[in-house]
């Protein structure tokens, strides 16, 4: 059944939504969907399983407990190793911000 990654999101909500599109042995794909949220202060991501995102619209910011913080645009993509300690400090505040995660083993 053909579906559209652009079909059914808000244009603001006070949560971030997530959204599983694929699931499998080994792989999960979500559409993330940030309005202005970031990761609540102290909190860093430190995930069993690597992570592969694409910046689909909006803009966002990395930043990493060990490596320099990344700003993203459209079209940015960039791998997370598992283990890799990381939090969202800034997404767009003017428009949505639409992320795909993959994350696999």
């Amino acid at each position: 059944m053909k579906m559209n990654l652009f079909e059914n999101i808000p244009e603001s909500e006070p949560e971030e939504v997530f959204t599983e599109l694929l699931s499998a042995e080994g792989v999960r794909v979500e559409r993330i969907v940030s309005f202005g949220q970031v990761s609540p202060e102290g909190l860093w991501y430190d995930q069993p399983e690597n992570e592969w995102i694409l910046l689909l619209e909006g803009s966002a910011t990395l930043v990493f407990q060990e490596k320099p913080s990344v700003d993203l645009r459209p079209g940015d993509y960039l791998n997370l190793p598992a283990g890799c300690r990381h939090r969202v400090e800034k997404t767009s505040e003017k428009c949505r911000t639409v992320w795909l995660a993959v994350f696999y083993e």
